[in-house]
């Protein structure tokens, strides 16, 4: 039996390398989609050689008009697409009132407008097939608004609706969407996978004491964020379902308290606990 193809995007970051390596060792032919060539032997690491003759590498800018559309025409020559995983994505961090309309477009289009670009060169090989899987990789950051994060969180809100419409035109065609949306993991979206305000941080700020208050937070709870490969394992889990998956999968420490405490309490209790973490005590 030929192996399933399986597409993941942004492949050499902290998700999509697990993504990867999960897949593989699950006996899938990997379309790992990579922006810079160099990252090619990372993903290779720790891989078996008969898992790395899986592996098809890709250069994709999902931002790129122009790098999508050749992606396109690499997938139209695919005898099919199993399953798409949309991962690609980074963080703009700073504070509203000091961030430009062009950083919040700098970050739709990557985590909004790539993973839509990208799963329109995709639909039309899974609808002639009539089947497919499609995993949009979100955040909490979806469901829970955090200050500091405007675009990211605005990109991710957008990105539910945008799956739960797309979830609902494809299903008659045997498509499934698929939301997955994590707390806080030891990736590098907090690192390198972050775009930082060039205001952000400034002693000047108005924000300075929220910005100082959210940075020691972020250390203060760094040690205690979740093993990436617990989010790879619930995404292969989804992919070989037998049965519907459903539309929403949370994954983390947390994750599914904060949830329900936001859709319970009163929002002004809950707008309390929120900033009352992210006050600047020395």
């Amino acid at each position: 039996m030929k192996n399933k193809t399986v597409i993941i995007t942004g492949a050499s970051g902290g998700f999509g390398k697990r993504f990867t390596h999960a897949f593989l060792k699950a006996g899938y032919h990997v379309i790992a989609t990579i922006r810079d060539e160099t990252k090619k032997p990372l993903l290779l690491e720790g891989l078996t050689p008969i898992e790395q003759g899986n592996v098809t590498f890709a250069l994709l800018d999902v931002a790129d008009k122009e790098s999508v559309n050749k992606f396109g025409s690499l997938v139209k020559e695919l005898e099919c697409v199993d399953v798409l995983i949309n991962n690609a994505g980074f963080a703009v961090a700073g504070f509203a009132e000091e961030l430009s309309i062009e950083e919040y477009q700098f970050q739709l289009e990557t985590n909004l407008l790539g993973v839509m670009r990208v799963t329109n060169h995709v639909l039309p090989k899974m609808r002639q097939k009539g089947n497919g899987r499609i995993i949009n990789v979100s955040s909490i950051s979806g469901l829970i608004g955090f200050p500091g994060l405007s675009p990211y969180v605005s990109s991710k809100y957008a990105l539910e609706g945008y799956s739960e419409s797309l979830r609902l035109e494809v299903k008659k065609f045997g498509m499934d969407v698929v939301l997955v949306e994590p707390g806080s993991f030891q990736t590098n979206i907090w690192s390198s996978g972050t775009h930082m305000s060039l205001k952000a941080g400034n002693a000047k700020s108005p924000y300075f004491e929220l910005f100082t208050g959210m940075n020691k937070r972020l250390q203060k709870d760094r040690e205690s964020y979740g093993d990436p490969v617990e989010v790879a394992n619930l995404v292969l889990k989804i992919a070989e379902m037998k049965k519907t998956p459903t539309l929403r999968y949370t994954v983390g420490k947390g994750v599914r308290f904060s949830l329900l405490a936001k859709r319970l309490l009163p929002w002004k209790v809950w707008e309390k606990i929120v900033l009352s973490q992210l006050r600047n005590k020395d």
